[in-house]
């Protein structure tokens, strides 16, 4: 856990609290940006039951389509570790990139040059408005840790990754890495 300020490049780790919530129940999220006017993030520990082939058929690669939150999911996302290949590409931070040009990335995966190593796709993205996210870490519905994974957090990222980040808390927090997801069902 860290006390430093919201900012881009850091994880929103869900606190075991937010229960029953669908998209954000023991979600990882990257903070993708923030700003006065918002923020956006991408959950990183939400795999769907798509490739990307699925969603786009001239792209003949099987890489894994994440739910990256509730706001738009009807478009596609990508964060990537290879700007130098991808023109256009924005800094998070670490060595990590947000989007860039698609045609260009297409083509490179195709090809073969850009592996499952070095990107992640997502349906939709995490959304606040102005002053949303503070609010809610004020009533501790996140926990802000360090992004210590880097460029390499695309392949860290699974779906047991928010319990190993609960355990690396430790404290009261460990009773929750083996609680079920759904309390009712324990």
């Amino acid at each position: 856990m860290i006390t430093e300020k919201l900012q881009k490049g850091l994880l929103l780790l869900a606190e075991p609290s937010i229960i029953g919530d669908v998209s954000f129940n023991r979600s990882v999220i990257l903070l993708a940006d923030h700003t006065d006017e918002g923020s956006v993030g991408f959950i990183l520990n939400k795999p769907l039951k798509y490739s990307i082939n699925d969603l786009i058929p001239e792209i003949s690669s099987d890489f894994k389509v994440y739910n990256g939150g509730p706001v738009e999911q009807d478009n596609l996302y990508f964060i990537h570790n290879i700007p130098k290949l991808i023109p256009n590409s924005i800094m998070i931070s670490n060595g990590v990139f947000w989007g860039g040009d698609f045609e260009s990335t297409k083509d490179l995966i195709n090809k073969g040059i850009i592996k499952k190593r070095n990107i992640r796709f997502f349906l939709g993205y995490t959304g606040w408005c102005a002053d949303q996210l503070e609010n809610e870490m004020q009533s501790n519905s996140w926990i802000l840790i360090k992004n210590s994974y880097e460029n390499k957090i695309l392949r860290k990222a699974t779906p047991h990754f928010w319990k190993e980040k609960i355990v690396e808390l430790g404290g009261d927090y460990l009773i929750w890495s083996n609680a079920p997801e759904n309390p009712i069902l324990n």
